[in-house]
């Protein structure tokens, strides 16, 4: 028998492209002989319903056509089932897909690693009863990304562009308490990441370094900087290059809580919560479509 694929759509991801995306993936997937067809959700919660009842009959793969923000929603479906996911980048920021080695300009390309079928295990994130599969911040980056859900123009990578430059006027260092396992630190910062994988906002590898396969958290704490050593230090994060810097710590841990008074954390591009938090290693808690090693 075929094997059966459910394909997820956002039809809002890339201002449209998830939509237009949707029938040209579902066709693919077909002429490699699998029976595939599309849903899209009016809400997320029926998104997510939709995913969970495809997860609950069995399907051969979840296909999300869509960006992190999809992903994230997906993942609450998949953790710590058999069902492999999929993911066909159509988003702003795309870091899993960037993280697994994906084509992400070329999506009939990243369904042709669906139709080869090799997949992998990764660990992710867990805090509370909320899966992540890239990067958890707390700070300025998730200042950042509650400025850039009230902008409604322009659309894409310079609102998030924008919201920095607006963000970078006015945000503060806080302190924060770290604790890593078993030990606790201490830290005015202007941010705390913690990630499965080593980029958010669409490429900033703030946790370079980060093994989604080891077990293990990356965390990258950001030290008070003046602004006119914290502006030159934003084109290394493209890099990963910042590592070394003085003011940028780097720890491993398999458990990481964060205290810091008046912040949310953002989990792949989502809401999370208010800290405090605790995030956790789930080793391979996800199993995904992935191109082979080479």
């Amino acid at each position: 028998m075929a094997r059966e694929i459910a394909v997820l759509v956002n039809p809002t991801s890339g201002r449209g492209r998830g939509a237009r995306l949707a029938d040209p993936v579902t066709e693919r997937l077909g002429e490699a002989g699998l029976r595939a067809r599309w849903e899209a959700g009016r809400d997320a919660s029926e998104a997510l319903d939709m995913a969970r009842r495809a997860v609950a009959r069995g399907v051969d793969g979840l296909v999300v056509i869509g960006g992190d923000g999809m992903v994230h929603l997906a993942l609450q479906a998949v953790a710590e089932t058999a069902t492999p996911l999929a993911v066909i980048p159509a988003g702003t920021g795309n870091d899993l897909a960037r993280a697994l080695g994906l084509p992400l300009r070329d999506p009939l390309a990243a369904v042709d690693v669906v139709v080869a079928g090799f997949t992998r295990s990764q660990d992710l994130g867990k805090v509370g009863s909320e899966w992540f599969a890239t990067v958890l911040g707390a700070g300025f980056d998730s200042k950042v990304a509650e400025r850039v859900g009230k902008i409604s123009w322009p659309r894409g990578r310079m609102r998030y562009d924008m919201a920095v430059v607006a963000e970078l006027r006015s945000f503060k260092p806080q302190h924060f308490v770290i604790e890593l396992d078993d030990e606790e630190e201490h830290a005015e910062a202007l941010l705390v990441a913690v990630g499965i994988t080593n980029s958010y906002g669409g490429g900033l590898r703030i946790c370079e370094g980060a093994d989604p396969t080891d077990g293990l958290l990356e965390v990258a704490v950001i030290g008070a900087l003046p602004l006119h050593e914290l502006v030159p230090l934003f084109p290394k994060l493209s890099k990963g290059t910042h590592v070394g810097h003085p003011a940028v710590t780097m720890y491993r841990a398999k458990r990481v809580s964060l205290a810091s008074a008046g912040l949310t954390a953002y989990a792949d591009g989502e809401r999370v919560g208010p800290l405090p938090v605790t995030v956790q290693c789930v080793p391979g808690a996800l199993r995904v479509f992935a191109p082979p090693p080479r």
